[in-house]
């Protein structure tokens, strides 16, 4: 059984997710297309990124993941196919599959060179469609496209570690829809840089030396932000904390937030997309 995965930005009020699909249904045949995400924050490639690496390994080996974020063609933009840790990724080299390969070097990338097979009023999804099908089926990369072995690169959303190894700079990167921040600050990031040592995690800088706003531990599970105090979990709600999530993302949360009622990291904190995320060691 194949199995085609969608991420795209188009929402669900209008047909693009919906026509998608049918061409899909139309071109790959048995195919089983699952929805990952529809509502990626228009043109955000780095969520797009968080999102399908954050779900990609749930899915057998040989799924075909098709991203549709910011996927026009253009003289700074190509299409590509790639097969990562034995997955493939159909999508623009618009810097999310740079971000993906962050992480782990992909086996193959081919530059998708089809266009000009396919009739004169196919679009740029239809290109998509054709190549996500094509190997669907068990077809080859080298059919096509061409390989390359250059991705273009999106450092302004690299975490960065300070040359004395005491910092790593992050960035929010996804709001969730429990308002949590998650951010490019990896586990194995942080691991390899802290060595044992203790921490700040610095929210905004202009308040870091105010009593109580800067989070000094990282606990393996909401709920533990109790396990040290006498009081019914219900005592801390709306404490600020963090995790790393499932993805292996450091999450700046708030316990049981409701962004209608407690409030969330986003709101109460003030934490938004890109904003600036600081892990000093001490």
């Amino acid at each position: 059984m194949s199995i085609i995965t969608l991420t795209t930005d188009f929402g669900t009020k209008d047909h693009f997710a919906g026509a998608l699909k049918g061409k899909l249904w139309s071109e790959a045949g048995g195919a089983t297309i699952v929805d990952l995400s529809h509502d990626i924050d228009p043109f955000n490639i780095a969520e797009a990124a968080y999102i399908v690496g954050a779900a990609y390994s749930s899915f057998p080996k040989g799924t075909v993941h098709l991203i549709a974020v910011d996927y026009e063609l253009n003289k700074e933009t190509r299409h590509i196919a790639m097969e990562w840790d034995g997955h493939f990724f159909v999508c623009a080299d618009n810097g999310l599959p740079g971000i993906l390969a962050q992480r782990i070097v992909p086996s193959k990338v081919a530059v998708i060179n089809i266009h000009d097979r396919l009739p004169a009023d196919a679009t740029d999804l239809d290109v998509f469609v054709t190549v996500a099908s094509h190997l669907s089926k068990g077809g080859l990369l080298n059919v096509i496209g061409k390989d390359t072995k250059s991705l273009k690169a999106l450092n302004e959303l690299k975490p960065t570690v300070a040359d004395d190894g005491n910092a790593i700079r992050g960035a929010v990167i996804y709001i969730d829809r429990f308002g949590n921040a998650v951010t490019n600050i990896t586990r194995q990031l942080f691991m390899d840089t802290a060595k044992g040592r203790p921490y700040d995690i610095i929210l905004n800088e202009r308040l870091r030396h105010m009593r109580g706003h800067n989070i000094r531990t990282i606990w393996p599970r909401y709920s533990d932000i109790a396990s040290s105090g006498k009081y019914p979990l219900k005592n801390y709600e709306g404490e600020k904390l963090a995790i790393f999530n499932e993805a292996g993302h450091l999450e700046i949360a708030i316990f049981r937030s409701n962004t209608t009622t407690v409030g969330s990291a986003s709101s109460l904190l003030g934490l938004g997309y890109r904003d600036s995320i600081l892990i000093e060691f001490n």
